[in-house]
């Protein structure tokens, strides 16, 4: 039974994508805020069957690949052979997992019907893979004259991610003859006499290749997406100490912020708002003081979790305001270190983040110098289905 097998994705990440006609390796585009292998990986791990990904990354790619996952917990990656097969044997021997979803990152928007459809499969037979029909007509020829039309009956565009036993399937690609090109993994486990199932696949999987299939793929997303707004607020009170957590910021004070965390009162707001957006509840329900694995935690935690909530909602944030009332300390002259440092926690553009500060003129517990506050607004686009009852 698969539901005691540990299972991973394995998603190939290494080639340069020369025809895609952008300035970086087309993983690394980002489309609706996201790089197209952020995409594909939360595809994959935002699945509940999915213990754990793995990626296997180009040479030099390190700090494009540390940009685009952002502050996403994933095993290191692996780097990359002259290959795919290279690159695929390479994240196998990688994996600790029963069960392997071997992926293209040039297929980002993987939906998770298709990994069910992948692993039901899997109960009965060697490996998956989902495929489309062919629909257009077929023909041979060349740039100069039409030849035949081939029957298309019985063909078949075949997709990722691919699904085998990983021990099955690293086999296979050791017994493969290395003077031959492999297309993909499904041919090779045939080849070494596994069975391989057809699940219907998704036109949503259709691989990134060139310029056009970028704005293809932003046109086709934008319909689906409604824009949420939400708000987030927080308090707490000043206690003997030195130093305060603000903003995801150790900042130098006389004091410091009372709380079951670390009491940053800036991010806890931005928690709250994020979690509007999806309907999520508020931080309590999600980290509640009673519970002793939060006492002193970094509040970077809760931001990661909401973020990935709103990505498991099929979100993507576009934006978030943040307001600090206070009287001290000075919030200006650590603004920008605030503005870059969430949005690396919310893997975002720094210009998708504004930080305000203000005081209450001397008027309330802010104004006596008793606390902080801090309100923010997050405004993300989630799935149209999403805001409907099933």
């Amino acid at each position: 039974m698969l539901e005691k097998k540990r299972i991973a994705g394995l998603i190939v990440a290494a080639g340069e994508g020369q025809r895609s006609g952008q300035d970086l390796p087309k993983q690394y585009v980002r489309i609706a805020g996201r790089t197209v292998l952020a995409h594909a990986i939360d595809a994959l791990i935002g699945h509940p069957a999915i213990d754990t990904v793995q990626v296997v990354i180009g040479s030099g790619h390190d700090a494009l690949y540390a940009d685009a996952i952002g502050s996403r917990s994933l095993p290191a990656p692996v780097r990359g052979g002259a290959t795919r097969r290279d690159s695929v044997i390479a994240g196998l021997k990688a994996i600790d997992a029963d069960i392997v979803l071997i992926h293209d990152a040039a297929r980002p928007f993987l939906p998770p019907v298709v990994i069910d459809r992948l692993l039901a499969a899997l109960e009965n037979g060697d490996g998956a893979v989902p495929a489309l029909p062919v629909a257009d007509t077929l023909a041979r020829g060349n740039q100069r004259a039409l030849g035949d039309t081939v029957a298309r009956e019985s063909l078949y565009r075949i997709q990722t991610p691919q699904t085998f036993v990983r021990t099955a399937i690293l086999a296979a690609h050791e017994a493969w003859d290395p003077t031959r090109e492999a297309t993909d993994d499904a041919q090779v486990a045939r080849a070494n006499g596994q069975s391989v199932t057809i699940v219907e696949g998704d036109i949503m999987l259709d691989k990134l290749t060139y310029a056009a299939d970028f704005a293809q793929a932003a046109n086709r997303l934008r319909p689906t997406m409604i824009s949420r707004s939400a708000s987030g607020y927080d308090v707490h009170a000043f206690a003997e100490g030195s130093g305060l957590w603000l903003g995801g910021l150790l900042i130098p004070y006389d004091r410091t912020l009372a709380g079951h965390s670390d009491a940053d009162v800036a991010l806890h707001a931005i928690v709250d708002a994020l979690l509007g957006t999806i309907s999520a509840g508020d931080i309590g329900s999600h980290f509640p003081p009673s519970d002793s694995r939060w006492r002193g935690a970094a509040s970077e935690i809760f931001v990661q979790h909401a973020r990935d909530l709103v990505a498991g909602a099929g979100g993507i944030i576009d934006h978030v305001d943040l307001t600090i009332i206070c009287e001290a300390p000075k919030i200006g002259p650590h603004r920008d270190a605030m503005l870059t440092r969430i949005a690396a926690m919310l893997d975002i553009a720094v210009t998708a983040v504004s930080v305000k500060a203000t005081t209450t003129e001397k008027l309330g517990f802010t104004g006596r110098s008793e606390g902080i506050a801090a309100q923010a607004i997050a405004t993300v686009r989630i799935p149209d289905a999403y805001n409907k009852a099933e």
